[in-house]
């Protein structure tokens, strides 16, 4: 089975909660996508899991450190989040 801590972004404890939410390798992850990834460790591990989480997951799924998202990317991400956690 791959670590999921070889992704970039992704340290023990993100890599515990998505473990949890039934997401155990790269392959599953890119699979699930990142906002399904986020929804459920929000409704199962962590209700306080910020937007820079969210940008983790995205960077792990394209092999990128979160900085280096696009500003497009970001911009969809965050009205993501701001549309279902902050209504």
């Amino acid at each position: 089975m791959s670590k999921l801590t070889t992704l970039p972004n992704i340290g023990k404890v993100l890599e515990a909660n998505l473990v949890a939410v039934g997401i155990e390798t790269p392959e599953q992850l890119r699979a699930i996508g990142a906002k399904e990834a986020f929804q459920r460790i929000r409704l199962q591990r962590d209700p306080g899991a910020c937007l820079h989480m969210l940008y983790g997951i995205q960077g792990a799924i394209l092999g990128i450190p979160d900085k280096h998202l696009s500003p497009d990317t970001k911009q969809e991400l965050k009205t993501f989040f701001n549309t279902q956690y902050h209504s």
